[in-house]
């Protein structure tokens, strides 16, 4: 299948043939279907906390940060150009004299132009292109998104202006500043982990190193940013429609992106007692980020807390004094914690095994790393959410799944899914350390059978395309896990220009 040539490629981007063996045989098999039981829903796999508990939690945070390393993780390697597919399709298709303000409709090119003068980038706009009564729109356009202007198409979403204020502009990245100051403080320090994508990094250093100081006079603190792209052994092989490997114009193969699941390699390079994980154009105006600062808290707090529980149950465990009697006792107090905590069932299987192996099998699990998820209630956003999933060894544990992972021929599975009361908005805070402040080797904890198969095309052929297992998906799959409810304040992407109209991001 694989010249001497295909394998010189293939060794020098690092990756092992076995590993690339397998992803084709991934492409004819498939990946399995999520076995999903029910939806995780408040009261029954989402925890929704009342404002005593915020408080509490928040204040638990607020203590231990002093004394912990924290880093507020920021997949940032997405480039803008889906958030301008809307006038990238006008600027190839629009005639001048079309009745281009007849739709209306939010997401149209008309919404876009009657409301230019709300958007940040505006005024650098302007100084391009006169905008004052321009009917060039698609001078426009061209000005905005390609080379002769601000080139906003080929650049990343966190160097891309959101917010208008009063004195300034700010980026998303700028806005991951702000946050970072607020809740990823500890003693003054705050550090910050952008993933970017080769292209842009440089780009992304000129920005932050532009603004930091801005920030850290205003904000009393010093920042600590580091940066990291994806690992060029995480791309996955594509293949043609009949699973053989898909080749480029030169005959080479073609290797893509494993998706942000390949981001749990970046993950697990971090050293940091808690991580805050949040995507770059998830972000708000000043006006509307209390509610991020203090639910981010109270959640850091939450998992703080089930650290200490797990720290104190294998304190009990290793206690040397402990008889068989003891023993059997603690190993049915551990059981209890995970049922009451962590809304983990153990397979029947685990009912037949001795005590020793029993005892054995809970001690380990409470070694697993732990997070605690936001959960937004449903209001017709599209992505993945919260589950009891059945495993292949009959365990039932929280995942977040996604809709690619769920068999839509299967009705039963689609009731489940109609019963749906909440999604994930990737809000997640992580501990990479066991209580026992032990590195967890985070690749160890994936489940490699949860990927994702998809059609794409290049130059005019159809394609077929792996994801690795998503990063709060399959890559997080032998967590404690824990749901928590957030508001949906909390939760304002930006998946098209247009979102930047919506009231959350008018600032």
């Amino acid at each position: 299948m694989f010249s001497k040539k295909d394998l010189e490629q293939i060794k020098d981007k690092n990756i092992d043939i076995k590993t690339v063996n397998k992803q084709i045989e991934n492409f004819k098999n498939g990946f399995p279907y999520a076995n999903i039981q029910k939806p995780a829903t408040v009261g029954d796999g989402i925890i929704k906390l009342s404002s005593e508990e915020i408080k509490k939690y928040a204040d638990m945070y607020e203590t231990a940060s002093k004394t912990k390393k924290i880093v507020k993780f920021v997949p940032a390697s997405g480039a803008a150009s889906r958030m301008f597919k809307m006038l990238f399709s006008f600027a190839e298709e629009y005639n001048e004299g079309d009745k281009l303000f007849e739709n209306t409709d939010f997401n149209s090119p008309s919404t876009f132009f009657k409301n230019l003068e709300k958007f940040a980038f505006y005024d650098d706009l302007n100084k391009i292109t006169d905008l004052k009564d321009n009917k060039n729109f698609v001078e426009i356009v061209l000005n905005l998104l390609t080379e002769k202007g601000l080139n906003y198409g080929n650049l990343p979403k966190g160097l891309l202006k959101f917010h208008k204020y009063k004195d300034k502009s700010r980026t998303p990245a700028e806005e991951h500043l702000i946050e970072g100051a607020n809740y990823g403080n500890s003693n003054g320090t705050v550090n910050i982990h952008f993933t970017v994508s080769h292209e842009h990094k440089d780009a992304f250093k000129k920005h932050i190193s532009e603004v930091k100081e801005e920030y850290e006079k205003k904000y009393d603190v010093k920042y600590n940013i580091e940066y990291s792209e994806q690992e060029s052994y995480t791309d996955t092989i594509a293949v043609d429609m009949d699973n053989e490997p898909f080749r480029n114009s030169d005959d080479s193969l073609l290797f893509r992106p494993g998706g942000h699941g390949a981001l749990i390699e970046n993950l697990n390079k971090i050293d940091a007692d808690i991580i805050f994980i949040k995507n770059i154009d998830n972000v708000v105006p000043d006006r509307l980020k209390k509610d991020t600062y203090t639910y981010k808290k109270a959640l850091a707090g939450l998992l703080l807390e089930t650290k200490e529980k797990i720290y104190s149950l294998l304190k009990e465990a290793v206690n040397p004094k402990n008889d068989e009697a003891e023993i059997i006792r603690i190993r049915k107090k551990i059981e209890q914690f995970f049922t009451d905590e962590i809304d983990f069932k153990f397979p029947d299987s685990y009912n037949n095994l001795k005590e020793k192996e029993k005892f054995k099998i809970v001690f380990l699990k409470l070694l697993n790393p732990v997070r605690v998820c936001g959960m937004v209630k449903n209001e017709g956003e599209p992505g993945g959410g919260p589950f009891f999933v059945k495993s292949k060894d009959g365990s039932v544990s929280l995942q977040i799944i996604e809709s690619a992972q769920i068999n839509n021929s299967d009705s039963q599975k689609i009731e489940i899914v109609k019963k749906a009361t909440h999604f994930n908005p990737v809000d997640l805070i992580i501990s990479p350390k066991n209580p026992l402040d032990v590195d967890i080797d985070l690749k160890k904890h994936i489940d490699y059978s949860t990927g994702f198969i998809s059609t794409k095309s290049k130059d005019g052929k159809e394609l077929k395309a792996q994801e690795l297992p998503g990063l709060w998906n399959g890559a997080m799959y032998d967590w404690n896990t824990i749901f928590v409810e957030v508001p949906i304040s909390t939760f304002n992407p930006v998946k098209v220009v247009n979102d930047l109209l919506r009231d959350e991001h008018q600032a």
